[in-house]
């Protein structure tokens, strides 16, 4: 299974969001960071997945969709929530139909702020939880869980 690492396969689902965070997502397929050169690929089958990317809050609606995807992916597996939405309900927070972040219906394990997240903090955390994966994989075969969250690192100053 040490090729997890080397070649993980992602599904992305954009719970509730604007979009400015999943055209970042996006920008981390084109040529300029083209994350595809590390192995890692999106794909459209959760059962084929190793992490789980989240844009959005979560509300009734979507609320049932994002457990079932999650539910539907091997162990083990790994959940980033991208974008402030998904980390925390971000400036929905408040409405009447936000239940608030991913992580009050599933677990997660890297959270990346920002609105949008940057192309360059998305891939930092996609590769956080890379090393999660490992840590995840390495405790199945030994019996001890990994319950800690990760934040990935912030953007660097002056950004745009």
């Amino acid at each position: 299974m040490a090729y997890l690492k080397k070649s993980p396969w992602l599904i992305h689902y954009d719970a509730s969001s604007c979009n400015g965070c999943d055209i970042e997502i996006l920008a981390c397929l084109t040529p300029m960071y083209d994350v595809e050169r590390f192995g890692i690929l999106n794909t459209g089958n959760p059962k084929h997945a190793d992490i789980f990317v989240v844009t959005g809050s979560v509300n009734e609606e979507n609320k049932y969709v994002v457990k079932d995807i999650y539910d539907q992916m091997p162990e083990p597996k790994v959940v980033v929530a991208i974008g402030i939405c998904a980390t925390s309900g971000g400036i929905f927070r408040e409405c009447y139909n936000v239940a608030g972040g991913i992580d009050t219906t599933i677990p997660v394990d890297v959270y990346v702020p920002g609105c949008a997240a940057r192309p360059e903090s998305i891939i930092d955390g996609i590769v956080t939880a890379l090393g999660i994966l490992e840590e995840k994989r390495a405790a199945m075969t030994s019996g001890v869980p990994r319950e800690q969250p990760m934040i990935a690192p912030k953007e660097p100053a002056g950004g745009a």
